[in-house]
């Protein structure tokens, strides 16, 4: 394909060069990290990012990744960075979304077109951001012609949650200053997930405590992680453990597909105002994720990126069922089944939220809510379940495995993981402790638990989620629709029988009633 160009996206190796400056402030294990992209920590999973842009610039993958742009560039951008008008749009979307979530076999929740999500919204509702509505509009267009990695951090630390936001100003994110050049910023948030490698974070308040009486912090902005202020400090990596003590053999997707999760910490920051999108609004600021028109797009992405996710464990299951010698049992194959079923729910849900989208702003159009409110609920349930299915079928199998990819290279243990560690059905032991630690990567090592942990919180909390459903059933008036529903069956009868013609009173046949003289 031709060389891209300023308002094209990134080919792999410039996204690499955009994220290597040294301005940005990442800390990792009481060091700041010169380099994310050569750093063991972080270099592989930028190159796994790197593969999402380089198949934009692949003719044999750029067909079901890109369309048009519709900022009048002229270039082309992946489909789910530009404002869809029909059900088929989603579907491309949704297409595209699966293409780039195959890359990465699931387990990347934080890739670039995630916050698409969020950026799609900027344009198509960019009135919700009042004075700042043309710095929304402004991001819209950068962020879908580059392709922009753009992350987030909307949540308060663990610090106080008894507390509303604008009482814990020591710790939370606030303006302690304005200037004509734009407001000074300190405080946390979290978590900010995959921000080592993104080009910048969008930053927020979300929370079930809103915002009381302060504006300095109702502070929306768009921030480049390389803006002075900035620090980064991140959890400990799965990637260098499995670089300093393993193998690519030993943790395949450890050694990958780790999305650093991290504490965003501003130090007297400067946001300058052309990068704020709302501030002083308490209004807005409490009620942004109802109406900003994010949330049915993140749910969209995340159901779509879960069903990419369980294909790939459903695929593990099935070889390590077969590896066992345990596919055939009757009550394997029960449990084999349900995990191919919830694979099926999340991508039906995908259809059923493409299929019936719902109108938004100007012949723009949502995924369907309710289905978004279904999979948030539904994957918080269903991945501890195939977690359990997993550790219950494959059992000790997760376990009799060797130390290393290094145990197959000694000759004198060879001979010996050759005969006790072979599988069944053909499986010899080289492929069937490959099997294996991949299978562990996926459930059973810290990379594992993990992901469990965040796909229980993905969505949100496990209450505020089954509220919502409940809220936004309730504001589309399908409560009341649910409850007439019931009301009309309890119509049809009252305490002397039935109320409507087409049904015969018992008054004929009934023991009671004519004991009772009626």
């Amino acid at each position: 394909m031709e060389k891209v160009t300023a308002s094209k996206p990134f080919t792999g190796e410039e996204y690499l060069e955009s994220i290597r400056n040294q301005a940005r402030e990442v800390w990792l294990y009481g060091e700041k990290v010169k380099d994310v992209t050569s750093h063991p920590a972080f270099r592989n999973s930028a190159r796994m990012i790197a593969r999402l842009y380089d198949s934009m610039h692949n003719e044999s993958e750029a067909s079901s990744i890109l369309t048009e742009t519709d900022t009048g560039s002229g270039g082309k951008t992946h489909h789910f960075y530009k404002m869809p008008r029909s059900a088929e749009d989603l579907i491309a979307s949704r297409d595209a979304i699966a293409a780039w979530s195959r890359k990465t076999y699931g387990w990347m929740g934080r890739t670039p077109d995630y916050k698409a999500s969020f950026q799609v919204a900027l344009g198509a509702n960019p009135n919700f951001w009042g004075e700042y509505n043309s710095n929304a509009v402004r991001w819209y267009k950068e962020i879908q012609e580059k392709c922009l990695f753009l992350n987030h951090a909307g949540l308060n630390p663990p610090v106080d949650r008894h507390l509303p936001p604008d009482e814990v100003g020591d710790v939370f994110v606030h303006v302690e200053k304005e200037t004509d050049a734009g407001l000074i910023v300190s405080g946390a948030k979290m978590v900010a997930t995959g921000s080592a490698l993104s080009h910048s974070n969008f930053i927020f308040q979300y929370g079930p405590l809103p915002i009381k009486a302060k504006k300095e912090f109702t502070l929306f902005a768009i921030v480049p992680m390389d803006n002075p202020g900035i620090k980064l400090i991140s959890r400990a990596s799965y990637a260098m453990t499995a670089e300093v003590m393993g193998t690519p053999f030993d943790y395949p997707l450890s050694s990958r597909l780790d999305e650093n999760d991290a504490v965003l910490v501003f130090d007297k920051a400067l946001f300058p105002w052309e990068n704020v999108l709302l501030y002083g609004d308490i209004e807005k600021a409490n009620s942004f994720v109802p109406l900003s028109g994010w949330v049915p797009r993140f749910t969209f992405h995340g159901c779509t990126r879960l069903a990419v996710k369980l294909d790939f464990i459903a695929g593990l299951l099935l070889k390590a069922v077969e590896a066992t010698g345990a596919k055939d049992f009757r009550g394997v194959q029960a449990q084999v089944g349900e995990v191919i079923a919830w694979r099926n729910l999340f991508w039906g849900l995908t259809d059923a939220m493409a299929r019936n989208p719902e109108p938004w702003q100007d012949g723009i159009v949502q995924p369907n809510m309710y289905y978004a409110s279904s999979y948030r609920v539904f994957a918080t349930i269903a991945y501890p379940r195939i977690k359990e299915i997993i550790e219950q079928t494959v059992a000790g199998g997760l376990i009799y495995v060797n130390s290393s990819a290094l145990d197959f290279q000694n000759p004198e243990l060879r001979p010996l993981l050759d005969k006790y560690y072979r599988g069944s059905n053909g499986y010899d032991a080289v492929d069937k402790m490959k099997l294996m630690k991949l299978l562990w990567d996926a459930v059973g090592s810290e990379f594992g638990g993990r992901h469990e942990l965040y796909e229980r919180n993905y969505a949100g909390n496990h209450e505020n989620i089954r509220m919502e459903t409940l809220f936004h059933a309730t504001g589309t008036g399908l409560v009341n629709q649910m409850k007439g529903f019931a009301e009309q069956c309890m119509a049809e009868y009252d305490l002397n029988g039935w109320t409507v013609p087409d049904l015969i009173n018992p008054s004929d046949v009934s023991y009671l009633l004519k004991k009772a003289g009626k």
